[in-house]
């Protein structure tokens, strides 16, 4: 099977599977999914969805939390994994963005990545989800994902994945193949225990073919 194949096996799958994949964060505006975004990191979306109501409901825009002091948005997060960076680096994003974009979430992966707490993961899942940019967030689930169904060969860095998933997947898809692999990596093909019995890609993944029983 040619790369080629293999790819258009995966999108064919999917857009059956899954044609309105999403992200599972909850938001209302680009601000609070930069905020969500920002509290996913080492952290699950089930988590982070149950912390956001509350710094929500105190701190809904931009203007609002670049007044914040750490003592006060601490105890909202706190739960979250690595609270005392995150709550420094939700102040200082929430401030540039008032100093120097007026508040307004940026829709550059440029202007983005300086904003503190920001790195190119989160830039490309912003753009991507609320602009359906060509952009591929590549986090643990898209790394493995990939690597195992065999979308990317010999990609060491998310960076390399990035490009190679990129390079191969129809522009007008990229937004969506995100989400595709991310959700298919948190509950089907895990990093322990895939279930590879329930998955409809054992026809083309070479991690399946290599250990038909799912075992690693």
């Amino acid at each position: 099977m040619t790369r080629k194949d293999r790819y258009q096996f995966v999108i064919d799958y999917f857009s059956e599977l899954a044609p309105n994949a999403e992200t599972e964060l909850i938001y209302d505006n680009p601000f609070q999914l930069l905020v969500a975004v920002i509290l996913s990191a080492q952290c699950t979306d089930k988590r982070v969805n149950l912390t956001t109501p509350a710094i929500f409901a105190q701190y809904p825009d931009a203007e609002s939390m670049s007044k914040a002091d750490f003592d006060s948005l601490f105890p909202l997060i706190k739960s979250i994994s690595y609270p005392n960076n995150k709550t420094k680096h939700l102040i200082g994003m929430a401030r540039m963005l008032v100093e120097k974009y007026k508040g307004k979430v940026p829709m550059t992966v440029d202007e983005l990545v300086q904003l503190p707490g920001v790195g190119r993961k989160t830039a490309n899942v912003i753009t991507s989800v609320i602009d359906a940019q060509p952009n591929m967030a590549v986090d643990t689930h898209v790394f493995r994902v990939s690597a195992r169904i065999g979308l990317t060969l010999n990609a060491k860095t998310p960076l390399e994945t990035e490009k190679q998933l990129i390079k191969f997947f129809p522009k007008e898809l990229i937004h969506k193949a995100h989400h595709w692999l991310i959700l298919h990596g948190r509950y089907i093909c895990t990093a322990r225990n895939p279930k590879c019995s329930d998955c409809g890609l054992q026809t083309v993944c070479k991690f399946y073919n290599n250990n038909p029983t799912g075992e690693r």
